[in-house]
């Protein structure tokens, strides 16, 4: 399962290619972007994430067999597909690659790696050891 960087980077790839630009942003937005769950951002992205879903979607179908998606397109001029494009490549380097988005269960306690958890210890152990 790809993370939402790996769909990012795939998507700014695509954007990159030679081609028309608003089939550059459908084949990005249809392969990758489309995949990515809010959630998987980080929270400072994600209602820039939401803008980007409603600039995508804004207008109503109206062609038989078109979805919002498409008919945006359909509408949109090259210089507005060429802002969105500019949006996705930002907020690509806006990612930590080294970003995983929390995933917490009902059921389930936090999980804390191991490595912070000595390091808490080893820094009460030198409090303690300087309070003496």
């Amino acid at each position: 399962m790809k993370t939402a960087w790996e769909k990012f980077q795939s998507a700014t790839v695509c954007l990159a290619r030679s081609g028309g630009i608003k089939d550059r942003l459908t084949d990005a937005y249809r392969n990758y972007l489309a995949l990515v769950a809010e959630d998987d951002l980080p929270k400072e992205l994600r209602e820039d994430f939401r803008a980007f879903g409603r600039a995508l979607t804004r207008e109503r179908p109206l062609l038989r067999g078109e979805d919002a998606f498409r008919a945006t397109i359909r509408k949109m001029s090259n210089d507005e597909a060429d802002q969105i494009a500019t949006t996705v490549v930002l907020m690509f380097a806006a990612i930590p690659r080294s970003f995983t988005p929390v995933v917490r269960s009902l059921n389930s306690a936090q999980i804390v790696p191991l490595y912070l958890t000595e390091v808490a210890e080893a820094q009460v152990r030198a409090s303690v050891a300087l309070a003496r």
